[in-house]
């Protein structure tokens, strides 16, 4: 077997079983994995230097095909269900086996990397790919060891990722010939039948969803982070994909902490990741200055296309997908800091993109309603973004990401509920979505005007505005915000029909409570007082 770069003096590929592969690449440069996708034809230069690659099939994560190991540490703390699907020790063991045999005439790219900012809490990762580029993102996302550290870097958690690998699903025990499963007792991630990078960002954040609240007291997060450039105050950003969440984490005016996934303990907030995977969907300088920018050499932009007859990257193409991505390292934003680490934050911002126009633009909330829309997580399909979706969609997703929740939901809610009270912090619900309307007869709420409003939650000048109560949600609406119309932070003002708008504000508050059904038997009183009242003059 050929090795090729930076490797362990002692540990190697054997500690997962790996015993025979063509060639092993260890820990090659970004300019040297860049090299080597070309030249295999995974992917093409753009002109600013990303190297642009498809994900083939699946263009994003396929959540039906993800599995957990059930065996005697899993069995009783792993939340089971749709969310988290059970594969036996056995099957597990037979899928190790088989492509541990796939790989021994394969060219592999090993990747060293760290996930966790905090190295009280960082995992040391082993990441085995038979692609470049994949090596390459992995190199992105994760934390980057200094160099002189490779040669003693010892694994405590391994991803195998082989796309050209397929399962059977009769004989091995999965859905399709397509997977992605997690050991937590043996600490292995297998990854096959699929090419979407993210699967194995997504595989990492659910272990640490698991290690971490269950076994270190630290609350994980799907968030973004960033912290004020002069007061150095930490603030976070919850929401699905979709309403912002990267965006508005990069703030020109502030550090960059992260943008997707963090843990909070006693003492601060700290990145997962050494890097962002940002969508690019209708990516334009103008309005997204600091993701247009860090899209350069050494980045990656996925199953995007060229303008014809140049290697310009034409953003607004989703002839592949509508989920165009990038994955960049963390330090392509001018502004991020380094270690990427906060303080414990002061404002805490819930993110939905509302395509029914009831939500209003920016509102405070109570801890019981606090606690109520972090376990229901709410945002909006609209038309186009999914195969099937012609009109909006109510969709929630608990703590705002679900499909990474080993425990039950009502685990990290309660861990949030608790620091909320401990540290005194300011929650804010920020609608990003529609005003005016619905989807197709309102407006999208401006940029510039939730930019603002974050901005004055911040500096604390909504501290000192006046306040209206939503009839319905029962939360704190600004009267006023600088650089914002009056008119706009009232979404019923924005309405021209007050019936139409109630009605379907009393639809949505009907969404959420049918919703939350699941969670009754585990939420207390406090948590089902900040539910949605109907206004019963307009049932």
């Amino acid at each position: 077997m050929q090795e090729i770069g930076l490797k362990p003096s002692e540990s190697g590929l054997e500690k997962v079983g790996i015993f025979k592969v063509k060639s092993a690449h260890w820990n090659l440069t970004p300019a040297e994995l860049i090299e080597k996708a070309l030249e295999r034809g995974e992917g093409s230069l753009t002109d600013t230097g990303a190297l642009m690659a498809d994900t083939g099939k699946f263009t994003g994560r396929s959540p039906k095909d993800r599995f957990i190991v059930k065996d005697a540490k899993t069995e009783n703390t792993v939340w089971w269900g749709n969310v988290n699907i059970p594969i036996s020790e056995e099957k597990f063991d037979q899928i190790h086996q088989k492509m541990i045999a796939f790989l021994e005439d394969k060219e592999v790219f090993v990747r060293d990397a760290y996930a966790g900012a905090d190295k009280t809490y960082r995992l040391n990762l082993r990441v085995i790919n038979t692609k470049a580029w994949h090596n390459l993102f992995c190199n992105n996302m994760f934390l980057r060891p200094d160099r002189y550290k490779l040669e003693s870097f010892d694994p405590n958690f391994t991803i195998i990722c082989v796309p050209e690998f397929k399962a059977d699903p009769a004989e091995d025990g999965t859905r399709q010939d397509n997977f992605a499963i997690i050991n937590l007792s043996k600490r292995i991630i297998l990854i096959g039948g699929t090419a979407y990078a993210g699967e194995m960002k997504k595989g990492i954040f659910s272990v640490l969803n698991y290690i971490l609240p269950q076994e270190k007291d630290v609350l994980s997060m799907h968030c973004s982070a960033n912290i004020g450039n002069k007061d150095h105050d930490t603030a976070i950003f919850f929401g699905l994909s979709g309403t912002g969440k990267t965006t508005l984490s990069a703030d020109p005016n502030r550090g960059l902490i992260g943008d997707d996934e963090h843990g909070w303990t006693d003492k601060n907030v700290f990145n997962f990741e050494g890097g962002c995977y940002a969508k690019v969907i209708d990516l334009t300088r103008e309005k997204e200055p600091e993701i247009f920018d860090a899209i350069k050499f050494g980045a990656i932009v996925e199953n995007t296309r060229f303008q014809p007859g140049t290697r310009t990257v034409d953003y607004e193409n989703a002839s592949v997908t509508e989920n165009t991505r990038a994955a960049y390292p963390i330090d392509h934003i001018a502004n991020s800091v380094d270690p990427s680490v906060g303080g414990i934050p002061k404002n805490i911002f819930f993110l939905t993109c509302d395509a029914f126009g009831v939500i209003p633009p920016i509102q405070r909330l109570n801890k019981s309603q606090a606690m109520f829309h972090f376990i229901s997580g709410y945002t909006a399909k609209v038309a186009g973004t999914e195969a099937g979706v012609t009109e909006p969609q109510t969709t929630f997703s608990a703590c705002f990401g679900s499909p990474f929740l080993p425990l039950h939901p009502t685990k990290y809610a309660e861990m949030l509920g608790k620091k909320m009270e401990q540290y005194d912090v300011k929650i804010w619900l920020v609608n990003t979505g529609w005003t005016g309307g619905v989807y197709g007869v309102g407006s999208r709420i401006k940029l510039k005007y939730t930019r603002a409003m974050i901005t004055a939650a911040l500096n604390g000048t909504l501290d000192n505005v006046g306040y209206r109560t939503h009839s319905i949600f029962g939360t704190e609406i600004p009267m006023t915000c600088p650089d914002v119309p009056s008119e706009l932070l009232s979404p019923r003002e924005t309405w021209k029909d007050d019936i139409a708008f109630y009605q379907k504000a009393n639809e949505l508050a009907d969404a959420f409570n049918e919703n939350f059904e699941k969670y009754k038997d585990f939420a207390n009183d406090e948590i089902m007082s900040g539910s949605p009242k109907k206004n019963l003059k307009y049932t």
